[in-house]
């Protein structure tokens, strides 16, 4: 039996076994402007989040075996395609990311990035499913038995498997303080920490990814939004802005802006209720 524990739309938790939804929690976030557009939902609920999972796998098998991991490049802007230009590029080697059924997965292929960074909620916990695995090979798994997600041993996994440019996605305060303490003890080594999920974070958390973080979503956390506002960070979209706090999380997201042919300015941009 598979379970896996994710947050959803509206930070809503929610429990996958063995391909079934068997509990959604309540969602924290009334609106979410993404899924207004894209499914027309004006105010999130239990149910919403029920029927959106339950299309997710019935769509490209979220959490089941049969999960389609690839994805093409469908232009829109977000962390996973942001990152998927910068491997194309050659500007980043590998992406230290997490796929449900696998746990801590490192991915050196555009299309697998997106086609898993793109549509996996956040992933609280996961267990193996044998298909998935073996999809993606044992060896680009951190531990294919457990399917544990720890991003600091992937960022080590990924080091030792000769990468010299990697890029982790993060949802710790503390892993991103790890992480560069990592990088100091490892020289030749550049790494890059992509961070989002970020909604009801606290200030002081907050405060620690702008110090260590290339490249922050700002989800619907409204502490990462005002230090990213008062500090004028370069910041790309308006709705759900991501800010390229160092000059390498600016070059990423500019680069992704660039092979989009850029973002069109909103006269009135909506933002998720309430801010967290």
């Amino acid at each position: 039996m598979d379970e896996h524990v994710i947050e959803a739309l509206g930070k809503t938790r929610v429990k996958i076994k063995d391909g079934k939804v068997v509990e959604v929690g309540e969602p924290k976030i009334e609106y979410c402007p993404i899924f207004d557009k894209y499914r027309g939902i004006k105010k999130l609920t239990a149910k919403d989040v029920r029927e959106n999972i339950e299309f997710r796998i019935n769509d490209f098998g979220f959490c089941t075996g049969e999960r389609t991991l690839r994805m093409q490049d469908f232009l829109s802007f977000g962390v996973s395609e942001t990152l998927n230009t910068a491997v194309e590029a050659g500007k980043i080697d590998a992406v230290v990311t997490v796929c449900e059924g696998c746990g801590t997965v490192i991915l050196t292929e555009p299309e697998l990035i997106q086609g898993i960074g793109g549509r996996v909620s956040g992933l609280v916990s996961t267990t193996p499913i044998g298909d998935v695995v073996k999809l993606l090979g044992v060896e680009n798994i951190l531990d294919p038995e457990t399917a544990e997600i720890n991003q600091i041993k992937g960022v080590k996994k990924a080091i030792k498997m000769g990468f010299k440019k990697i890029a982790v996605t993060l949802v710790s305060a503390a892993d991103a303080k790890s992480i560069r303490e990592l990088e100091e003890q490892n020289p030749n080594i550049e790494i890059y920490i992509f961070v989002a999920h970020v909604t009801q974070i606290s200030e002081e958390d907050a405060e620690s990814l702008f110090k260590y973080a290339d490249v922050i979503t700002g989800c619907a956390s409204k502490c990462i939004r005002e230090i990213g506002e008062d500090q004028a960070y370069f910041r790309a979209g308006e709705s759900i802005p991501i800010y390229g706090v160092t000059e390498d999380g600016e070059k990423f997201l500019k680069m992704r802006i660039k092979k989009i042919g850029g973002l069109k300015d909103k006269k009135d941009p909506k933002i998720p209720k309430p801010l967290l």
